[in-house]
């Protein structure tokens, strides 16, 4: 009876998850005026919804606006973040707790109260630097490549580390940098894993920064798309439904290929 009860509770739960992501897909099969009045079967709308999309917006190039941005900023900040996590955690030097702690005291400042500053730097530097100036890509990338989050999160990880490698490497003749790619690195692949999926997901999904820097209707991404798509005085919500779906479906990709190196790194982590 017991084991019913958690069968059905997890069921129940499991449908209250997935529901939304059923109704956007049968969505996207149906016309506007279907999906406005809540029709839970599928339509035979689809490929007319792919084509009016296709045909209204330039959806192919938010797709690599936001994968450049995405692929970058990821690298950036799985290499910076855990370059600076794994400094905190192996070298000792006075007041490194200190500057740590106000490393993390950095989190608690929202990203509106830095935007119109970080505007102004970008705007200063347009002229001399255009190439990260505003209306820019790098101007997406650079304010995003390391967070404190993902300091902390490598530094916890690190924990776990097995510092006897990095005195055994020191024997053997490795530089420190030596030592970083060839031991540490291979050591912390699930680390890095559930890094990468955090990363590239919170750059995909990054709205409010791209819509204030990027101007230019050729270098907007993905989620500027699709909020311009709702935009209009009477949507196409079965386009709009589309243009959701083909934008999830990288990001579930990448979880759903590093679902188990996630779940350890997020593991050790905790552990840490």
């Amino acid at each position: 009876m017991k084991r019913a009860f958690i069968y059905l509770f997890l069921s129940v739960s499991s449908f209250i998850c997935i529901f939304p992501f059923l109704w956007m897909v049968v969505s996207m099969t149906n016309k506007s005026i279907d999906v406005t009045r809540g029709r839970l079967l599928p339509g035979s709308h689809l490929f007319e919804n792919i084509r009016t999309l296709f045909e209204t917006v330039d959806i192919v190039s938010a797709l690599l606006n936001s994968t450049i941005i995405a692929l970058v900023t990821t690298f950036l900040t799985l290499l910076i973040s855990s370059i600076a996590g794994y400094g905190f955690e192996i070298y000792r030097s006075p007041g490194k707790d200190r500057v740590f702690t106000i490393l993390l005291l950095s989190m608690m400042i929202p990203f509106a109260s830095i935007m119109i500053p970080l505007y102004r730097l970008f705007g200063s530097v347009t002229n001399t630097l255009p190439m990260i100036g505003i209306d820019t890509l790098a101007a997406v990338i650079l304010p995003t490549i390391t967070t404190a989050f993902f300091i902390f999160f490598f530094r916890q990880n690190t924990k776990m580390f097995q510092k006897e490698l990095i005195e055994a490497g020191r024997i053997d003749g490795l530089s420190e940098l030596g030592i970083f790619l060839r031991i540490y690195v291979p050591s912390m692949k699930t680390t890095y894993a559930a890094a990468a999926i955090i990363a590239f997901m919170t750059s995909w999904n990054n709205f409010l920064w791209p819509l204030v820097i990027l101007q230019s209707p050729d270098k907007k991404t993905i989620p500027l798309l699709i909020s311009n798509l709702g935009a209009g005085y009477a949507p196409d919500y079965g386009v709009i439904m589309t243009a959701i779906v083909i934008a999830t479906l990288p990001t579930a990709l990448v979880f759903f290929l590093m679902q188990k190196h996630f779940v350890a790194g997020m593991m050790g982590s905790v552990k840490g």
